[in-house]
């Protein structure tokens, strides 16, 4: 069976987003002066997965982005910003349609808005969701904060832990509770947009 007309193309833009994704998070980590192991150590991932991420060979789950943020002391936006200044005072941005910062994971792209405001409590995010199979225990996640999803476009199943899963539709929201485990995935073949925020806070350091 041929691919769909764009397969090859998108592709290749998922190959490029890691690969620019990886480099950040690099630039980063070097900027600050910690080396593979210490990153490690304080995001609690193994060394062999920042090494993966850094080098553009696996995409890495919101979850993860979350550990290594907090274990380098930064924003989020740090990571998704090449050219983010160490020190802003801005306290107002807007992001123009489509312009967002654009981050490959496994089963999503992000595309992260409002991306030049530092150090910012709530990240917002607009989500491509792939369909998948229904999620297993090892498929959900959890972390520290908490979220809210507001359906754009398609369905969404959304499986919190202690709680029925639930579809949604468009203009159908959820709010939840991240240090419960959760996932999401479209159940229909053309996937699914959602605007999705979440907060974020810095652990104890």
């Amino acid at each position: 069976m041929e691919n769909p007309a764009g397969a090859e193309d998108w592709e290749a833009e998922r190959l490029q987003l890691r690969s620019e994704l990886g480099a950040r998070m690099k630039a980063v980590r070097q900027g600050c002066g910690y080396t593979l192991e210490v990153a490690a150590q304080r995001a609690g991932l193994a060394l062999s997965t920042i090494h993966k991420i850094e080098n553009g060979r696996v995409s890495p789950s919101y979850e993860n982005l979350v550990r290594i943020a907090r274990a380098y002391g930064v924003g989020m936006e740090r990571l998704f910003s090449s050219d983010h200044e160490a020190q802003q005072t801005t306290r107002m941005t807007v992001t123009r349609a489509g312009e967002g910062r654009k981050v490959r994971s496994k089963h999503f792209e992000y595309e992260v808005l409002c991306n030049a405001l530092a150090e910012k409590k709530i990240v917002p995010l607009v989500t491509r969701v792939e369909r998948r199979a229904p999620l297993a225990p090892g498929d959900l996640e959890a972390h520290d904060g908490e979220e809210t999803l507001f359906v754009l476009s398609g369905q969404v199943e959304l499986v919190v832990e202690h709680y029925q899963p639930v579809v949604l539709g468009p203009g159908d929201c959820a709010y939840f509770d991240s240090t419960l485990k959760h996932g999401l995935r479209a159940v229909d073949e053309a996937g699914a947009r959602v605007f999705w925020a979440c907060t974020y806070s810095d652990v104890d350091r």
